[in-house]
């Protein structure tokens, strides 16, 4: 897929545009969505995408479409299981509701620029180093088993970690435990300048998506090795993360097996990926150095797209139908075995 550079700007300008306009729009009036609001916001971004994808089929063909289909697809699912996190940030720091949005805004913005980054270095990386796909199909396996341990333990907000370089901020900054609305510093005493809660809650939430990011890229290139595909589902991915946090923020209690349906995602990603890596095989000690020229090592993309779909499918009912039968027996249990007064 060959990109005109015309188009890389151009996607730039716009993504651009629209984080703008979207910042400015939460930022002149702090406030928590409806989910009138969150549902229509959501809407078009999910549409945004659709076109995209479209726009893609007609311009360079249906494999480079459903490849964006498919990485888009893989990046949303993972970052809805981020939003896990996100929620016990934000309890962590006890947020203000009206605050949230604002929040998460900057650090969503924050980790777009993060993950440009890790796709840029990505990219240059393997097509350089043939290698690379095998050391990124064992991180998404090893992801996967571990995420498939943690399985559907329910996340509290003392199990939460603040990583290093949050903890290394508020360590070497003077900060104060107030909030000030959008602020993230303020003049203390002696003219001192001092660090606001709002300024750790947005590195905590960009620092953390970029942690996530170490298995969403690798993931995505297991999909397509086109970096403005790859940048492109990740732009939509996030575009929506904000809406999404208000709009099913209760429903993620519900979603159960969640964690299951992702590991297995990531590794038969990571799979495909090293199944790749043979068919690509450069590596001395690895059949001589030679490719693996067997047609079952490549996995064709409309089948991933469909083990992808059915995949969160079958994630989604299982989990919704679980925590309602789960829901039912503690209800029952709470009101006590019905009896029938009717024959006394």
């Amino acid at each position: 897929m060959d990109v005109p550079t015309w188009v890389w700007i151009a996607t730039g300008v716009v993504t651009l545009a629209i984080f703008t306009f979207d910042l400015a729009v939460v930022g002149r009036r702090p406030h928590e969505p409806s989910m009138k609001e969150c549902a229509t916001y959501l809407s078009i971004y999910v549409g945004m995408a659709l076109l995209f994808g479209l726009g893609v089929w007609f311009t360079a063909g249906g494999t480079p479409a459903l490849e964006f289909y498919s990485g888009w697809l893989v990046e949303y699912s993972l970052s809805i299981d981020n939003l896990f996190i996100f929620i016990i940030i934000m309890a962590k720091f006890a947020v203000p509701r009206e605050l949230q949005q604002y929040a998460l805004m900057i650090g969503i913005v924050m980790a777009l620029v993060m993950r440009a980054i890790f796709i840029a270095v990505g990219a240059a990386a393997i097509n350089n180093f043939s290698w690379v796909f095998y050391l990124f199909g064992l991180f998404l396996v090893y992801t996967a088993v571990k995420l498939a341990k943690e399985g559907a333990e329910d996340e509290d907000e003392d199990e939460f970690e603040e990583n290093k370089l949050v903890a290394f901020v508020e360590r070497r900054f003077p900060a104060t435990s107030e909030w000030h609305g959008k602020q993230l510093f303020i003049t203390g005493e002696g003219a001192k300048k001092m660090i606001t809660p709002m300024f750790i809650v947005i590195l905590t939430l960009g620092t953390t998506d970029l942690l996530f990011a170490l298995d969403s890229i690798p993931a995505i290139f297991g999909i397509t090795k086109e970096p403005y595909l790859v940048l492109t589902a990740n732009i939509f991915a996030l575009m929506g993360l904000r809406q999404l946090y208000f709009l099913i923020g209760g429903l993620l209690q519900r979603l159960i097996y969640l964690s299951y349906g992702l590991a297995f995602l990531l590794a038969f990603i990571g799979v495909k990926l090293f199944f790749h890596a043979l068919h690509e095989n450069e590596l001395p000690f690895i059949n001589g150095g030679e490719h693996l020229d067997y047609a079952w090592l490549e996995i064709p993309i409309w089948l991933s797209l469909v083990v992808i779909v059915a995949t969160l499918a079958v994630t989604a009912v299982l989990s919704l139908w679980a925590s309602s039968r789960m829901s039912a027996q503690e209800q029952d249990a709470a009101t006590g075995p019905r009896r029938d007064w009717d024959n006394d």
